[in-house]
């Protein structure tokens, strides 16, 4: 697959564009899209970019970190603080993303999303209000691992780091993580499914197959 480079905000101003003119395929009132990456690919700032470029061209957006559904640390940590096979399936609380973010922004919902559900930190729910995304408002979602839960998505973003550089920018203290992400490569695929690919490996200078 041939990539093109381009500037981060360059980027952002181009999918932007390319949200405005999309229509979901189920009829639903609101594009979907995901940004798709491990956390050292920082998938969270593309979606504010391109939530910002919305806003300049009169779109509502949204953007909701996957990190906002974590499962409580009981859940989370059954098997240790260091088990890359739970951390792969079950530190996130998809039923909750498709409860609380999906099924109100697909066809017949009525647009209002819970942003979070659960902080890590303090492993309390978050007790955020819900927020009426109104209709054309797209939802930009940013997370790891989130092209294998067959979400309703209109885009799909994926940030790649190649092995070494998800090395170099993960930081040590969280390398236990890394098999979890060449197991989503292998079984998942994203860089060969997802419609928007991104060579992330120099934070400086990405590259991208528009």
């Amino acid at each position: 697959m041939r990539l093109e480079a381009i500037t981060w905000d360059r980027l952002g101003d181009l999918l932007a564009e390319r949200l405005l003119d999309l229509e979901p395929a189920d009829g639903s009132a609101w594009p979907r899209v995901a940004f798709d990456g491990a956390p050292a690919a920082r998938a969270g700032d593309l979606a504010e970019r391109v939530s910002g470029a919305l806003r300049l061209r009169g779109r509502p957006s949204l953007v909701v970190g996957a990190e906002g559904f974590l499962r409580p640390a009981s859940l989370r940590l059954e098997y240790g603080h260091h088990d890359a096979e739970s951390y792969y399936d079950g530190w996130h609380d998809t039923g909750a993303l498709w409860r609380e973010v999906f099924d109100p922004l697909g066809p017949g919902g009525d647009g209002r999303v819970l942003p979070d559900l659960w902080d890590p930190v303090t492993d309390r729910a978050t007790r955020s209000p819900y927020v009426a995304l109104p209709p054309g408002g797209a939802l930009l979602l940013h997370g790891p691992f989130l092209l294998r839960h067959w979400f309703p998505l209109d885009l799909s973003v994926h940030l790649v780091l190649g092995p070494g550089a998800l090395r170099r920018r993960t930081p040590e203290a969280e390398h236990w993580t890394l098999p979890a992400f060449e197991r989503y490569e292998a079984e998942a695929d994203p860089s060969g499914t997802a419609d928007v690919l991104v060579r992330a490996d120099d934070p400086r200078h990405p590259a991208w197959n528009g």
